[in-house]
């Protein structure tokens, strides 16, 4: 018959070769794509890591540092322009303190409830993936996801239906971070409001990658200071009251 004809001349061979192709192909590309995630994963931590270390040794020495610039500017500009960046100086310095205070804050507290909440529910390497998140953290915003990453990477290892639910762990605890601990912890640190953040995290990726998103957060927080006393002190000058605009 037609069909037994048709069943000898599929050549089983050849469409063995081709799923075999298929796969490897496939394999080989999802292998790369991983390597390349984890790739700039790590070298996002690593970047992470140098910075809080130079931000320790910078506050062991600040003494020093601080007496030497100001020296340096006293010496090199007017007075009162010396006396106005010694100012800014100031406000970013208090910016970048409140910044890291709050954003270590966040980080300990997120860290905690993902370390709470996998041992109740009896995820694997429960202590690794939360102290993962924690530090991937300090990066404002997109950092937990880094961390959702690499954790969520380390459970499929393990048991690949654990990490759909991590996921869905991630997405609630995420909520529960983003609108309740953030806001009142970093928001209220670094003096400024959700959009402000979103902008800073924006910028500051697009321009100078992991670096730009935790530096970009403070400095936004010193220009707003900035532009606020601006504001205030032309709408003085107008005798304008600024609750009456």
């Amino acid at each position: 018959s037609k069909i037994n004809d048709w069943v000898q001349e599929i050549d089983l061979n050849e469409i063995n070769d081709n799923m075999v192709s298929f796969v490897k192909g496939r394999f080989t590309d999802w292998l790369g794509s991983t390597v390349t995630v984890f790739s700039s994963v790590v070298g996002g931590l690593v970047s992470t890591g140098l910075g809080f270390v130079f931000s320790i040794y910078f506050l062991l020495q600040k003494e020093e540092l601080a007496l030497s610039i100001k020296r340096l500017i006293y010496s090199v500009f007017p007075l009162n322009v010396a006396e106005r960046i010694l100012y800014i100086g100031s406000i970013t310095r208090e910016s970048f303190s409140h910044f890291l205070t709050g954003q270590t804050l966040d980080a300990l507290a997120l860290g905690a409830l993902f370390f709470i909440a996998m041992m109740i529910f009896r995820f694997p390497y429960a202590v690794m993936v939360s102290i993962i998140i924690a530090i991937s953290a300090f990066i404002p915003i997109v950092g937990s996801f880094i961390g959702l990453a690499i954790g969520a990477f380390l459970i499929f290892v393990e048991s690949p239906k654990l990490a759909g639910s991590f996921v869905i762990l991630f997405l609630v605890l995420q909520q529960i971070e983003g609108n309740l601990i953030y806001p009142r912890v970093v928001g209220k640190a670094s003096g400024l409001s959700s959009v402000w953040i979103l902008a800073a995290v924006t910028l500051g990726g697009s321009l100078m990658g992991i670096l730009g998103i935790i530096i970009f957060v403070p400095l936004f927080s010193v220009i707003q200071k900035l532009l606020k006393e601006y504001t205030d002190r032309k709408l003085e000058e107008k005798n304008i009251n600024h609750l009456e605009i």
